[in-house]
């Protein structure tokens, strides 16, 4: 593995551009994968904002400034495209974010892909009634082990707001978890 710099400019030459691409695919093609699954739900969704993501990601990798980490710039496009996904969902369908949130945890239970037992989808449901930027925050941090330094430079925020979120959404979690 060569250094996060010489990617780049193998990423950005065109005579190393398509296999390079290939191996961004290789590297972050599952833990994309993922993170864009924790918030869209569904696999096929998934697979269709995973797509857009490295299309954007190729198209653009142009204009990446290294202002970031090369991954933390992809989760941002892969966070992005993920919840436009979603709006335009919720738009063709005409109906409001809770009715969508909603809408994607039924159809959690008869994804065949949804391999989660009883307990992961009534998590699944509680994390659904978070605000967006707290299940994005729940997600990162709880799936996925993000450091908030990394997430700080995904979400555009600071750590500390981060840290804040991430606790808020716990202690709801834990409150849809334990009422009766």
């Amino acid at each position: 593995m060569d250094n996060e710099q010489d990617f780049i400019h193998r990423l950005t030459t065109p005579s190393s551009k398509e296999l390079a691409f290939r191996e961004l695919l290789s590297r972050y093609k599952e833990k994309l994968y993922w993170h864009i699954r924790h918030i869209v739900k569904s696999h096929d969704d998934a697979d269709d904002v995973l797509q857009n993501t490295f299309i954007k990601v190729y198209k653009n990798i142009h204009n990446f400034k290294g202002d970031s980490k090369l991954y933390s710039w992809m989760y941002r496009i892969a966070t992005n495209e993920s919840i436009t996904h979603i709006n335009k969902n919720a738009k063709r369908l005409n109906i409001s974010d809770e009715q969508t949130h909603q809408l994607m945890i039924n159809n959690l239970k008869a994804d065949v892909f949804f391999e989660g037992d009883d307990i992961q989808y009534q998590l699944q449901q509680a994390i659904s009634v978070l605000p967006e930027k707290q299940q994005l925050v729940f997600n990162m941090r709880y799936f996925q082990d993000i450091k908030y330094k990394d997430m700080a430079d995904i979400l555009d925020t600071s750590e500390g707001a981060l840290k804040a979120s991430y606790h808020i959404a716990v202690k709801k979690i834990e409150a849809f978890l334990t009422q009766d």
